[in-house]
């Protein structure tokens, strides 16, 4: 399904009847990547799932963005849909990000928060990002007098080779700057809703201690460490996942 919101052509998913659920991927993915849990939760819930400006099926923000324009357009999404009354989000990786950034300045209202991998802690990693950055900046300047073509394959791996997510949407580089800026630590410890965190043991793009941080930090979470599941760990353990979601949402 598509829908116009803010002039960019959104993509959705929406199945299923109940308490409406609204599920947000990560960076570089789209709504197909948590086809999976739609299904499962549209079996009881109506389950709303988007793709986000920028990847899959919708438009490219006009200019760059930040996690704040994207809690805007989530919310002018929803009411645009009729979508007025949210039982629970649930976001995974940078839609974790979004969806506490959302709760906690009261952009969204919902009674529960599922957050699997959720990213949004960054500031720890102040020094690497300034780093990349530098690297980044040399890449650019070094293969300035190639062919175009040439330019971007050689910046592609020198990207690739300092381990930057930056290119994972090449035409989002500068909203990726944006919101790997924006910690929201402090948001998380805003929110005073029920909260179901999963990360996996394996996961290196957002580790255990992400979790065990926003655990610390909520009034009210639930910690899941799933053994042998790595960054989506919906699709690593699916069935361990699924069951956590379940018992937390009845």
């Amino acid at each position: 399904m598509q829908v116009v919101t803010q002039s960019l052509l959104t993509q959705y998913m929406r199945g299923g009847k109940g308490k409406t659920l609204v599920l947000l991927h990560g960076w570089g993915d789209s709504s197909v990547g948590l086809k999976p849990l739609f299904d499962v939760l549209s079996k009881n819930y109506d389950v709303i799932a988007l793709d986000l400006p920028g990847f899959g099926g919708t438009q490219l923000p006009p200019k760059a963005w930040g996690l704040d324009d994207y809690t805007t357009f989530v919310h002018d999404f929803l009411a645009k849909i009729g979508a007025n009354e949210i039982y629970g989000f649930l976001g995974h990786s940078n839609g974790g990000a979004i969806a506490i950034r959302g709760l906690a300045n009261g952009t969204f209202k919902a009674e529960k928060l599922i957050l699997l991998a959720s990213a949004g802690i960054r500031n720890q990693y102040k020094g690497r990002n300034h780093v990349l950055r530098i690297l980044a900046k040399t890449a650019k300047l070094a293969t300035k007098p190639l062919p175009k073509a040439v330019q971007n394959k050689l910046r592609r791996k020198t990207y690739q080779t300092i381990g930057s997510d930056m290119l994972v949407a090449e035409n989002l580089q500068e909203t990726f700057k944006r919101v790997v800026a924006d910690d929201v630590r402090t948001d998380a410890a805003q929110l005073n809703l029920p909260v179901l965190l999963v990360y996996g043991e394996q996961d290196e793009a957002t580790p255990v201690w992400y979790g065990q941080q926003y655990h610390e930090l909520m009034t009210d979470s639930t910690l899941e460490i799933l053994p042998g599941a790595g960054h989506f760990v919906h699709l690593d353990r699916p069935l361990d996942v699924q069951k956590a979601i379940a018992e937390f949402l009845r």
